[in-house]
This record gives C-alpha cells, sequence and structure tokens, in this order.
C-alpha cells in the first residue's frame, strides 16, 4: 500500500482493536516492510495516538489508553452497528448506561453523514423492542469479558452457580452470547477441562492472568448455538404427543423443518408427536401454530398450559380493570 495518509487509517483502525500486533503481521497485512511500519507508528504518535510497544517473542503494537481518546476511525457499517446498539442500550439491557447511551448517541448522530442517518433512522423506525424483566449486567464486566476473549487470554473470575455455590474460575474466554436481557460467556474451562457458558450476571471480580491461549474448537457450529444447546439441556424434557385442529399438509407447512411426526385423523385434523424438549420449548411451539390443539401427553405439559391460561387470565381481567376505572 503506497498510499501514505490510506496506509496510515488503515493501520489506526487494526491497532484499534484489542489485542498487540507484532510489527512483521503489521507488514504483511499493508503489504509494506517493518521499517516502514515504525515510521508509520511514529507518525501516529505524532497526532496523538498512544500508541505501546513491546518486546519480546510475542510483543509488538497496541493503542493504549491515553488521557485523552483521540478521534476514531468508523467505516460505514461500523458507524450504523454502533449507533443502533447505543439506542438498544439507551432502553436499558445493561445497568446504568442508559443516560450515557443517549449523550453518546446524540454526539454520534451530530456527525454522521446524511445517508447513514438515514439508514439509522429507517432501522430505528422499523424496530420496537419487546420490554421485560430480567439481570442487568455491569458494563465494566462486559468490557473486561470482551477485551479477553479479543486478546484470548486466561481469565480468573467469581462465579455463582443457580444453586448459590460459590467458586472460583479459570477459563479460556471464546466467546460473549447476548440472549435477549442475557449474557454469557463461552469459554474452555481449564480446572473442569471442558467447555462451559457462564451468566454475565453471576460472575464477579474479572482478572486477566496474561496468559495467551492457543484457539480451540468449540463443539458447536458456533457460539450462539452452543448456548442454546446448554440451555435446552439444562432444564428437563418431555415428548409431546397432541391432536392438532388442522390437516396434516397444513400442520407440516406451519411446522417447516421441526423433528416432528404427523399422523392424520381426518380432513381437519392430525395427531403431532413431538421429540423430548423443555416444557416452555413444547407449548411455545404448539401455541404458535395458531390453532386449537388438545395435549394427550406428558401431564406435565398440560398443567403447565394449565398455569399459563391462569396468567392470561389475571393480566386480562387487570388490563380490563385499569381500563374501566
Amino acid at each position: 500500500m503506497t498510499d501514505t495518509p490510506a496506509r496510515l487509517l488503515t493501520l489506526l483502525s487494526l491497532l484499534q482493536t484489542p489485542r498487540e500486533w507484532p510489527g512483521s503481521e503489521l507488514a504483511e497485512r499493508l503489504g509494506v516492510s517493518p521499517r516502514t511500519i515504525r515510521r508509520d507508528i511514529e507518525r501516529l504518535r505524532e497526532l496523538g495516538y498512544p500508541v505501546q510497544a513491546s518486546m519480546g517473542a510475542i510483543g509488538g503494537y497496541r493503542l493504549a489508553a491515553g488521557k485523552a481518546m483521540p478521534p476514531l476511525l468508523l467505516d460505514d457499517e461500523e458507524a450504523v452497528a454502533i449507533a443502533v446498539g447505543l439506542r438498544t442500550a439507551a432502553g436499558g439491557a445493561v445497568s446504568g448506561i442508559e443516560d450515557a447511551s443517549v449523550r453518546a448517541l446524540a454526539k454520534l448522530e451530530q456527525v454522521l453523514p446524511a445517508r447513514l442517518r438515514h439508514r439509522v433512522g429507517a432501522l430505528n423506525a422499523a424496530t420496537v423492542p419487546l420490554p421485560g424483566g430480567g439481570p442487568q449486567v455491569d458494563p465494566e464486566l462486559l468490557a473486561a469479558l470482551a477485551t479477553a476473549v479479543a486478546g484470548r487470554e486466561q481469565l480468573r473470575f467469581g462465579y455463582r452457580a443457580g444453586d448459590g455455590a460459590a467458586s472460583r474460575r479459570l477459563v479460556e474466554p471464546h466467546r460473549l452470547v447476548a440472549t435477549g436481557r442475557r449474557w454469557y460467556l463461552v469459554a474452555y474451562d481449564n480446572d473442569r477441562q471442558d467447555w462451559r457458558i457462564f451468566r454475565a450476571d453471576r460472575m464477579s471480580a474479572p482478572r486477566p492472568t496474561g496468559v495467551r491461549t492457543a484457539p480451540r474448537e468449540l463443539p458447536a457450529a458456533d457460539a450462539a448455538a452452543y448456548v442454546a444447546q446448554k440451555l435446552r439441556g439444562s432444564a428437563p424434557s418431555y415428548p409431546v404427543v397432541a391432536v392438532l385442529a388442522l390437516s396434516a399438509a397444513e400442520a407440516a407447512r406451519r411446522l417447516g423443518s421441526a423433528p416432528v411426526e404427523l399422523e392424520p385423523l381426518d380432513a381437519g385434523s392430525c395427531r403431532i408427536r413431538g421429540a423430548a424438549d423443555p416444557l416452555e420449548w413444547q407449548a411455545s411451539r404448539l401455541l404458535a401454530l395458531g390453532c386449537d390443539f388438545r395435549v394427550e401427553e406428558p401431564a406435565e405439559l398440560i398443567e403447565h398450559l394449565r398455569e399459563m391460561g391462569a396468567r392470561i387470565g389475571r393480566a386480562t381481567a387487570a388490563g380490563a380493570m385499569g381500563a374501566t376505572g
């Protein structure tokens, strides 16, 4: 890359990621010599960017925190992603950052080009968040986890299990996964020598060890799939048998690729047999079909649906009372 301004911007973009870059790797990325990289690093320092250098076999360059944050370099997609993320954060998924998110969003939208403001506005106008409760997470803890993931650095932290048992963990962080209002860290647990997921709101005092680790192969297609698999496996599962007020053909169309068996009963009904899944999943799948149905088994699902019906009835009654009062 012979265009010096373009090369400096690309170099800055690389250094903004939370990791150290060996000079040889930067030189290879930019197609220049290590000597040119050293000169470009000095130019960035003269412009106020606090680039630190470390020596040794795994040493390199990284952008350190300075007394004042220098301008960030964002491409169009990154700018839109940050604007949308700040608007979402203003809704309160992470503890204590609602007001800061609003202020940061106002500053960002002020400098966005018109074409990007239009994209952000269109996306926000088309999106309606679903309010709901759930544990909030300390943003500093999330930042510490994200840094450890990006740097492939071993991490120690305190953890409180669902039954209240406390422990200290040493892990190799892999990815952070957000599911609704909960955050999970997918990591390899060194003490248990196996993969685990950890709820971020149950973690405390994360401390990086300074030990970098080689990538491990996750036993799933990706981190999100692994979290979904673990969450589903943590709840009791039951196979379901129910009669649907749908023809077998229409039930198959609505179910799509769901792993179930359909037995035609007559022109307007069929029996469904589904694999073992948690009660919440079985109930939501049946309700999503948009038809009348009768559960034959398990008894636990029948009771679960009765409880859901009672809650819905109470909510409806409360809404009616509020409307008339």
